[in-house]
This record gives structure tokens, C-alpha cells and sequence, in this order.
């Protein structure tokens, strides 16, 4: 018998670049790509009947809604038609590695007008209910927003039946006046005046009709989207059933209202179980007077005119109400996450924090000027993105360890502000609101979970409260008037992360900063290269990105 003959050199070469290429097609179908083309303009719009600019994308207001999937690679190419600079954040998408796509001015230099800056981000390990919005300027008060929607990986078990539908609401308050009078009025040191009414998908009063057939369940994705003030959210005649808090699947409670705070987002489902006929979604301002309300419809496929039950009466104007139904939110920790292992398998409340970080937001006067503060800091941005200076070593840009971990007491002042801190520190964060007015935060780069909230002043003997086993993970947080509310996040995601008031006008006004992420190991495992295709601006202008 012949000796069978050994494969050559190139043959093995040959299998081997074979298998590479199937496993990088393997990848590829795991991890799929969807491609969006934005173009960025201004348009009249008459959301509250009067004639104003709006921003618009692809001609819409709001914005195209982004359906994806965990892991899925989005991949959006913005085209600024604005006669101004741009740029768009994507409220609560983690951006793992890569701060280089959040979208804010501490991270990114602005699309310039007539120019266009491609994203490149996945929606890593995430699930749930999300938004996008235009950071710059005051442009978040002309629209340009539009929802984010992450479902679940096919195998990845979700607790609770497929919905029959899935509806988006983007809602918040509004102004008549356009967003060029109302960044005036910021700036000549004066507060916003009151909104003058409320929207849902950029639409008034019954401006929306979500149809349903009768005796079927469908999913609501609620988010509040506005520059002021908090709303709440009722149907009538409907019960809402609370399934998802920003990201994570919640324990299952029912509600007749629910309050979302500015920049927060939830899942609820809603089952079509009354007579055929018209019924009213209503949205109203909490804590404000007057009450602000507008409704839409939800309308059944063969109903036969308008629900004759009574609406949902609007909450109480106390505070007490909000904060018990805040406390009563809880992690679903049988559920899965984005993997298929229960979200509570890490127990973050058997870890210790290696850091206490206390952060007092206050109203101060500078210059004679209106203006907001973090630990006596009101904000100022600086000539170029933080991100952009850290990676090029550009000096006198910021200052590392210029936002303090306490208050400080002292009298407001203005500065650029970064806190330091250190990828694998475990912290614990309480904001405390010695103000009148509810305050609304968010953490770019991270979910992180709610501990513990309460009125008076936070002191560490209000630990001995923190609900340390089902506390609900999220990445927007609420602090109530002379209250605290306290959270307690790892940190793992290296970057220049924005830390902010979803309050526009005190975000505008200083009452922000940047958290600085750092690994001494600077490799890519860590965080991502700069993007071949980063816009580079300031002191950064005529540098490389890299020759890749």
C-alpha cells in the first residue's frame, strides 16, 4: 500500500486562513452591524402650535428610533447640515472602552457645520430602554432626540410572555420659545422661565394614538426626555406593570402612575383588558405649579368611541408618595441580564467600597450671574474635549483632582473641573440636596445601583438603611429636596466620563464635571485606541490620530 502524502506547507497555510475566516464570519454573525445615515438640520416645527426651529434628523422630529440587539455593532454616520457645531449622546449606552463615542464635549470636538463624524459603538452587554439627544450648546431644546431600543439575545431568556407590541414615549416638557432664546437667557445670567407644556413623541395633546388589540399584552418603553422638570405617567382605566428600570429587568410590581425623573427611562406592560374604546395616556409635571398635562391615546383596534371611566387622578404634590414608590422598586435577581446567568449573581453589597465620594449640588451667584454647582464647582468647558487633552498630554487644559470628594462649604467659584480616580476602585457616591427642587443625575459610562435614599442630611450611620441584596442597577438617579440619595458603582470602564444634572439649565450652568478613569497598564484591553476618523480640535488641531 502507498504511504499517503503529507499536506504541504501552503496547504496548512491555506486551512488555516480558512478556519480564521470562518471564525471571523462566526463572530461577525454574533455580533451583527447595522448601519445608519443622519442628516442633521434645522426645520420648523409646531409641537405646541407656534411656528419654531426644531432639530431634525433624516427630516424627522423626534429622530429616527435605533432597534438593536445586545452585542449588536451600531455604526451611525452623522452629516451636520446645522449652520453650528453638533454633536449627539446616547443616554445610558455604556460605551465599554471606548468614551471616545459618548458624544459630549468633554470626550469629542463637535462635528463642525458642513462636516460629519461616523460612530462606531456596541451596544455591549446591555439590555433595555435607552435615548439619544444633541449634547452642544443648548440644542436639546430644539429636539433632535429619539429612542434606543436593546433587545435580548434570541436564547437569552426574558421574564415575561413576548408582547403583542412594543411602543416607544418619549416625553417631557417644552418651551415655545426657541432654543437660541432660551441659551440667551442662560446666558445673561437669568433662570428658565416656566415650560409651556408638555410632549409625547414631539406631539401635544392628543397628538399620539398607540392602537391595541383587545385582550393582549403590549410593552411600553417610557422616557423623559424634557430640560426641566419630572413627569408622571398614568392610563386610564389600565394598571402598568413595571418590567425594566434602564437596563435591568425589575421585580414585577403594579403601578397606576409611575414618576420619571428627568433623563430616566422604564419598561412597562399594559394589557388590554377593558371594553373596547378610546382611553387616555397622561402624562403630567410632578412638583410644579401649575401642573403641566398633555395625554395621547391608547386605542383599541375595534373600539367604539371614547372610555367612559373616570381618569387616573394625578399623584399627590407630596414628596413622600414618589419616594416610597422609588424604595419599592427592587432588581429581579432570578432574572436574566444581557448574559444568561441571573442579574444578582454579583453581589455588590457583599464588596467593599475602597472610596466615599459626597457630592452637594447648590445655586450660587458668579459675576453677578446665575450659576449651578458640585461641591462649591460650577463648571466652565474648556478649550478643548478632556479626553482629547489626556490622550495627548496637552497641559493646562484641566487639572486632575480639581472636583473634591466632600463639599467643601466655601462660596461657588468656576473652574474645569475632573475628578481622579482609578479603574477597580469600588465606590460609594451620595449626592446631597440641600435645595427645594428635585435633582435629577447621570453618570455617563455606567449603570450603578441605588442604595439608598432618604430625607435629611446623609451621615454613616444612614448606611445602616442601604438595601444592599435587590437594589435596582440603573444609570439616572433622582435625589428628592433636602434629601440624599446614595449609590455605590464599580469602576470599570477606563475613560473622561461626564457626571451631570439632567437639569439642562443647571447642566449649562456649571453643574457637571468629568470623572477620570485611569489604568497605569494603557493597553487596549482596557480601552480602545482613539478612532482613526476622531475629530481633532483646540490645542489638538493638526495632530494624528494614529497610522493605523
Amino acid at each position: 500500500m502507498g504511504r499517503m502524502a503529507s499536506p504541504s506547507s501552503s496547504a496548512l497555510l491555506a486551512a488555516a486562513v480558512l478556519l480564521l475566516a470562518s471564525l471571523l464570519l462566526l463572530a461577525r454573525a454574533d455580533d451583527p452591524y447595522r448601519f445608519y445615515t443622519w442628516n442633521i438640520t434645522f426645520g420648523d416645527i409646531y409641537p405646541l402650535g407656534v411656528k419654531q426651529e426644531g432639530i431634525l434628523i433624516n427630516g424627522q422630529f423626534p429622530g429616527p428610533q435605533i432597534d438593536a440587539v445586545t452585542n449588536d455593532n451600531i455604526i451611525v454616520n452623522v452629516f451636520n447640515n446645522l449652520p453650528v457645531p453638533f454633536l449627539l449622546s446616547w443616554q445610558g449606552i455604556q460605551q465599554r472602552r471606548s468614551s471616545w463615542q459618548d458624544g459630549v464635549y468633554g470626550t469629542n470636538c463637535p462635528i463642525p457645520p458642513g462636516g460629519n463624524f461616523t460612530y462606531n459603538m456596541q451596544f455591549k452587554d446591555q439590555i433595555g430602554s435607552y435615548y439619544y439627544f444633541p449634547s452642544l450648546l443648548f440644542h436639546k431644546a430644539a429636539g433632535g432626540y429619539g429612542g434606543i431600543r436593546v433587545l435580548s439575545r434570541p436564547r437569552i431568556p426574558v421574564p415575561f410572555d413576548p408582547p403583542a407590541g412594543d411602543f416607544t414615549i418619549l416625553a417631557g416638557d417644552w418651551f415655545k420659545l426657541n432654543h437660541t432664546d432660551l441659551k440667551g437667557i442662560l446666558d445673561s445670567g437669568n433662570d428658565l422661565p416656566f415650560p409651556d407644556g408638555l410632549l409625547i413623541n414631539g406631539q401635544g395633546w392628543n397628538g399620539n394614538r398607540f392602537t391595541v388589540d383587545q385582550g393582549k399584552t403590549y410593552r411600553f418603553r417610557v422616557s423623559n426626555v424634557g430640560i426641566a422638570t419630572s413627569v408622571n405617567i398614568r392610563i386610564q382605566g389600565h394598571s402598568m406593570l413595571l418590567v425594566e428600570v434602564e437596563g435591568s429587568h425589575s421585580m414585577q410590581s403594579t403601578f397606576t402612575s409611575i414618576d420619571i425623573h428627568l433623563g430616566q427611562s422604564y419598561s412597562f406592560l399594559v394589557t388590554a383588558d377593558q371594553p373596547p374604546a378610546d382611553y387616555s395616556i397622561i402624562v403630567s409635571t410632578r412638583f410644579t405649579t401649575p401642573v403641566l398635562t398633555t395625554n395621547a391615546i391608547l386605542h383599541y383596534s375595534n373600539a367604539n368611541g371614547a372610555a367612559t371611566v373616570p381618569p387616573p387622578p394625578a399623584p399627590t404634590i407630596e414628596i413622600d408618595f414618589s419616594l416610597n414608590q422609588a424604595r419599592s422598586i427592587r432588581w429581579n435577581l432570578t432574572a436574566s441580564g444581557p448574559r444568561p446567568n441571573p442579574q444578582g449573581s454579583y453581589h455588590y453589597g457583599l464588596v467593599n467600597t475602597t472610596r466615599t465620594i459626597r457630592l452637594a449640588n447648590s445655586r450660587a451667584t458668579i459675576n453677578g450671574k446665575l450659576r449651578y454647582a458640585v461641591n462649591s464647582i460650577s463648571f466652565i468647558p474648556a478649550d478643548t474635549p478632556l479626553k482629547v487633552a489626556d490622550f495627548y498630554n496637552i497641559p493646562g487644559v484641566f487639572t486632575l483632582g480639581s472636583m473634591p470628594d466632600n463639599p467643601t462649604g466655601g462660596g461657588a467659584y468656576l473652574q474645569t473641573s475632573v475628578m481622579a480616580a482609578n479603574m477597580r476602585e469600588y465606590v460609594e457616591v451620595i449626592f446631597e440636596n440641600a435645595e427645594n427642587f428635585v435633582q435629577s443625575w447621570h453618570i455617563d459610562g455606567y449603570a450603578f445601583w441605588v442604595v439608598g435614599m432618604d430625607g435629611g442630611q446623609w451621615t454613616p450611620a444612614s448606611r445602616q438603611g442601604y438595601n444592599l441584596r435587590d437594589a435596582i442597577a440603573r444609570y439616572t438617579l433622582q435625589v428628592y429636596p433636602q434629601s440624599w440619595t446614595a449609590i455605590y458603582m464599580p469602576l470599570d470602564n477606563v475613560g473622561m466620563w461626564n457626571v451631570r444634572s439632567e437639569s439642562w439649565a443647571r447642566q449649562y450652568l456649571g453643574q457637571q464635571f468629568y470623572l477620570r478613569v485611569y489604568s497605569p497598564a494603557n493597553s487596549w484591553r482596557d480601552e480602545n485606541p482613539i478612532p482613526k476618523n476622531a475629530l481633532l480640535c483646540g490645542r489638538a488641531s493638526g495632530r494624528r490620530t494614529r497610522p493605523l
